[in-house]
């Protein structure tokens, strides 16, 4: 298991200024990103970017709601509650209460299965991973144990090799992010962000 505080990710400012990303960790496949986990600090309504052959699933992680508005209908992405939408979509959020935090799961369908769940606590439970893939989680609030090892808010935990022992208090809070490797004939492998 990996352990990636919070505290060790890196803010990288976007281009509109309207918020900043924080990378997590990636699957690669030679030069092909087939996964990413990101945190992003959301200043002020905008337009997503063009993720063409990618799926996205956004969580709220903290702040307040944001609604997703496209072309033919709104999706309301409320605290905890993640919504999955086409990377290809024409995206533009409004905040509702002023600037949030989500995590952002984007993965390449021909390659992978993703799927985010929230879990509440109080919990005590294994989590099993995809027998071709990886599980991650991402502490939400409190200090939920995975394998062992106590996490904190933001902090995120990967797993490649086991199942997970998840131990949740009364206040504690995680997404389980479930990545299920479709094409075996290449290998993914797991790339840590920068730090």
């Amino acid at each position: 298991m990996q352990i990636l505080p919070l505290n060790a990710l890196i803010d990288v400012p976007w281009k509109n200024g309207g918020g900043t990303t924080r990378n997590i960790a990636k699957g690669m496949r030679r030069d092909h990103v087939v996964w990413t986990i990101s945190r992003a600090d959301v200043a002020q309504d905008g337009a997503f970017s063009d993720f063409s052959g990618m799926m996205r699933v956004l969580t709220v992680v903290s702040g307040g709601a944001m609604t997703l508005d496209t072309t033919s209908t709104s999706l309301e992405a409320n605290l905890w509650e993640p919504v999955r939408f086409e990377g290809a979509l024409k995206v533009h959020s409004r905040l509702q209460d002023g600037p949030l935090t989500d995590l952002n799961l984007m993965f390449d369908p021909t390659l992978c299965e993703g799927d985010v769940i929230t879990h509440r606590g109080p919990l005590d439970q294994i989590a099993r991973r995809p027998m071709q893939g990886i599980l991650a989680f991402h502490v939400l609030s409190g200090s939920p144990m995975i394998n062992a090892a106590r996490l904190s808010t933001g902090d995120t935990a990967l797993i490649t090799e086991t199942d997970a022992a998840l131990v949740l208090a009364q206040d504690d809070a995680l997404l389980e992010i479930s990545l299920r490797y479709l094409d075996q004939s290449d290998a993914i492998r797991l790339c840590m962000a920068e730090r």
